[in-house]
């Protein structure tokens, strides 16, 4: 079986974004690869946290992940600073990075901008994520369309290695979905769903409750038009809904075309907040039932040691190459 790679950080409760554009995709993947699946609280570091909210979110990140279908007898969940190979493995891949490659990041550019003073962890996390991937010889990595440049510089960073060193490490191809790989906020649809937003009114976190959820659609911005289309650059609003509804209903976006054809934004908006509520429900009442369960801890005990054992493998081979 190929095998894929994704991580998740704990750096706040997911949100619709983070389940429909990653979580239900690494749930359809389990099936047919051999998958694993990272809480990756290191990446969390690269900003301020309490260390307390912190050990909090990477919990309830790991329960999620189960509530929401990830099955820990098929796939391998973990959390990333378990394993120490990754932080290793970050520093040998910083030495054969260059600092333009890092500088041109558009993700550290948009979280860099306007700050006086940042840490140098926010300027080299790509290369973290580059190990997180190489150590475990991922063939496939679910990723959105933000971060297909950071799995560039993986590809690029593993190719550079082959290239020095002889051919040992694999260089992953991304996985990207057509619909949902990349939510727009409820508020501002030309820009991401993230649950760090400032502004609660632009994300649903997956532990909203069906009140708060059918209160932030009414409130989702769309157009004047009053057609609904979907075309992301023209009506980004009403698109970024019918993406939603789509994943949620599993009907294709042609199909909510016809339905919709004729009705007006509170219709859809409304089929929307009920579909959401139906997707997130089930998943809400299985969290609650995992979250401070033993059975929690002994699934990420369970994880961090097959994952440990797969990344020792690689970052021996990759040590003894570079002459440690």
């Amino acid at each position: 079986m190929k095998r894929v790679f994704s991580g998740v950080q704990p750096s706040g409760v997911l949100t619709l974004g983070n389940y429909l554009g990653a979580l239900k995709n690494f749930v359809r993947v389990q099936a047919e690869h051999d998958c694993l699946f990272c809480v990756v609280d290191l990446h969390a570091l690269t900003v301020p946290q309490d260390p307390l909210s912190l050990r909090g979110n990477v919990r309830r990140v790991a329960a999620l992940f189960l509530a929401s279908g990830i099955d820990p007898d098929r796939a391998t969940i973990f959390v990333q600073s378990r394993v120490s190979a990754h932080a290793e493995m970050a520093w040998l891949l910083q030495c054969l990075t260059w600092f333009g490659e890092l500088g041109r990041m558009t993700q550290f550019k948009e979280k860099s901008q306007g700050k006086e003073t940042f840490s140098v962890g926010l300027f080299t996390y790509p290369t973290l994520m580059a190990a997180d991937i190489l150590l475990y010889d991922t063939n496939y990595v679910p990723v959105g369309e933000d971060q297909k440049q950071h799995l560039e510089l993986t590809r690029d960073l593993a190719q550079r290695f082959n290239r020095r060193y002889g051919d040992l490490l694999v260089v992953p191809e991304p996985m990207i979905a057509r619909v949902g790989a990349r939510i727009m906020a409820l508020d501002n649809p030309r820009a991401k769903m993230s649950k760090s937003s400032d502004t609660p009114d632009s994300y649903i976190s997956m532990l909203d409750d069906p009140d708060t959820i059918a209160k932030k659609i009414r409130r989702a911005v769309t157009d004047s038009d009053n057609a609904i289309r979907y075309a992301p650059q023209e009506k980004p609003g009403v698109s970024n809904l019918m993406s939603i509804l789509s994943l949620c209903s599993g009907r294709s976006l042609e199909q909510l075309e016809e339905d919709f054809a004729g009705k007006g934004y509170g219709q859809l908006k409304q089929a929307v907040a009920e579909a959401v509520i139906a997707e997130l429900e089930p998943i809400q009442q299985r969290y609650r039932d995992i979250v401070n369960s033993n059975t929690l801890d002994e699934i990420l005990d369970r994880g961090a040691r097959r994952a440990q054992e797969l990344a020792a493998a690689t970052l021996y081979r990759v040590q003894q190459a570079m002459g440690l």
